[in-house]
């Protein structure tokens, strides 16, 4: 029985080479856990919610859409999901969290967000690694789920280096 609950996990992982940051300068974007609408281009809302024990973090993160429909005058539709953060790793640049509730169906999800050396090697960029073990989601397949993934991931990297290369022409013009 253990067995069967198992194969039925689905786990992927997905990979952003970011060209020009060094991890040290991408991993600290990353480790604050209730700041992630700020890089994930499909999250509006993401925020610490109170929680009764004080070591225990837990975000509110949300999306909206509008209605399928032609018209304005329909109401924006609220995907969301509260996470708890497993674990965190500095000297790794790693993090762990898990769905505990939302309204889009995930029943488990447990994921990991590393930030690597591109080759081992700070000097060339780096990558952004997101990796995830989840029970499957009604309504979609692994293969779509991992595409979501990837593609949140991709314009994450994207969102980051866009914050890093601005933040750098701030301090060359600031320094002139």
């Amino acid at each position: 029985m253990a067995t069967q609950q198992l194969e039925s996990k689905w786990e992927g992982k997905s990979i952003a080479n970011l060209k020009y940051p060094k991890a040290e300068q991408v991993w600290p974007l990353l480790e604050d856990f209730c700041n992630f609408h700020h890089w994930l281009p499909n999250i509006d809302a993401c925020h610490q919610m109170n929680s009764d024990n004080k070591d225990e973090i837990i975000r509110y993160c949300a999306s909206s859409t509008k209605p399928p429909s032609s018209s304005d005058d329909g109401e924006a539709i609220v995907k969301w999901c509260h996470e708890k953060l497993l674990t965190v790793d500095k000297i790794e640049r790693c993090l762990s969290y898990e769905v505990l509730d939302n309204n889009i169906g995930i029943k488990s999800y447990v994921s990991t967000l590393k930030v690597l050396a591109s080759d081992g090697n700070d000097e060339n960029g780096c990558q952004i690694e997101w990796s995830f073990v989840a029970d499957p989601i009604d309504g979609l397949t692994l293969e779509l789920f991992s595409g979501y993934v990837d593609s949140s991931l991709q314009g994450m990297a994207e969102n980051i280096e866009k914050a890093l290369e601005s933040s750098k022409l701030g301090d060359f013009a600031s320094s002139n």
